[in-house]
């Protein structure tokens, strides 16, 4: 149950977080960036803010991959 809710929240992070930082990426992509996101938000969130819940996770979620999609920008989308 809780990989399925990641995949959900992840994907719905991932495509916020590729809408607020306007880049097109495939279904894929989006929820590899949404989930990957989730737990780098997740985890930053409750280790360093110590808050829990869903609301903190989907923020989280949503800061973990935004700051994802500019790692990539920043140094790999060149390597294409």
């Amino acid at each position: 149950m809780h990989i399925l809710a990641l995949i959900i929240i992840g994907a719905a992070a991932g495509f916020l977080a590729t809408r607020i930082m306007r880049i097109e990426t495939d279904i894929v992509t989006t929820i590899a960036i949404g989930v990957l996101g989730a737990l780098i938000g997740g985890l930053v969130l409750r280790f360093l803010i110590a808050v829990t819940g869903f609301a903190a996770g989907f923020v989280g979620a949503v800061l973990g991959a935004m700051l994802l999609i500019w790692l990539w920008e920043r140094y790999a989308s060149g390597r294409r």
